[in-house]
């Protein structure tokens, strides 16, 4: 593997990618509530997405989930040491409000990590359950957040829009539960386990409808929202119906991850011409 390979495969190892996502899901969450940008919480944001995620990919192998012994996780976890440094840092510009937020959040990533009873290690391993807390944790940190830092009150289309982030986390992971089949062990009963994948990717159709027609409940509906969540919603579907149990090495930890970025940059071209 060459130099550019070790570097794409340590910005995919590392979380950087997931950072991006999350961070594009934020923005676009300050797009349609006409939040204006604040610097420190898309970075904060940014920074603790990787450590975080690191932490729960790699913690679990650790001894004591901080031990690392593989020379290369050795070097995530300093490069996750130096980004939660730097997300503590930007905190400090932060509300209260929003601590009190990330406090509820880490906890979320703490069930989901630890263990939490003798029959499960962590609610990682608890099936169905770690897909919502999946999409809790994501819809929190995206949509609620930048809600609690803009000091908005809580309103009808402020719920719809968490829901739809909800539904839209929800429909992002299936590639990922589809290509875990061949790692989930039986008894974690896990969304395509208990249905199989055709199912599971028809269960995926009917949540990015479901996903669509709910911006046409919302009382201030701008066109830039309608068309913006209508070529979401084709896009996803694409996704799904290249979803498959053999999939490429890239396909979900890559591409997938890839939609939030790449519908982030088709809102800000769009609003240009609306």
């Amino acid at each position: 593997m060459g130099w550019l390979g070790r570097i794409f495969g340590f910005y995919l190892d590392a979380s950087i990618h997931v950072a991006f996502a999350v961070i594009s899901l934020l923005i676009t969450t300050n797009i349609f509530l006409n939040i204006l940008p604040e610097q420190h919480l898309i970075l904060f944001v940014f920074f603790a997405t990787v450590p975080s995620y690191n932490f729960i990919k790699y913690g679990a192998k650790a001894k004591k989930y901080i031990l690392v012994k593989n020379s290369y996780h050795r070097r995530i976890q300093i490069f996750s040491l130096v980004f939660l440094v730097l997300a503590g840092y930007h905190l400090f510009f932060l509300s209260y409000e929003v601590w009190l937020m990330c406090a509820v959040l880490v906890l979320l990533v703490g069930l989901y990590t630890l263990p939490v009873s003798s029959k499960h290690k962590n609610l990682r391993n608890s099936g169905i359950i770690k897909v919502l807390l999946v999409a809790l944790v994501w819809t929190g940190t995206t949509v609620i957040i930048p809600v609690v830092a803009s000091s908005l009150s809580f309103s009808w289309d402020i719920g719809i829009l968490i829901l739809q982030q909800f539904i839209l986390i929800l429909i992002l992971l299936i590639p990922f539960e589809i290509r875990d089949l061949e790692y989930d062990e039986l008894h974690l009963q896990t969304i395509p386990q208990r249905i199989g994948v055709s199912k599971t990717k028809t269960l995926g159709v009917v949540l990015s409808f479901i996903f669509l027609m709910l911006t046409f409940l919302k009382d201030d509906l701008s066109r830039l929202e309608i068309i913006g969540k209508t070529i979401l919603f084709l896009i996803l579907n694409v996704m799904l119906v290249f979803t498959h149990r053999n999939q490429s090495k890239y396909f979900a930890s890559f591409f997938v991850e890839s939609i939030p970025i790449c519908w982030l940059g088709i809102l800000i071209i769009l609003e240009n011409y609306i």
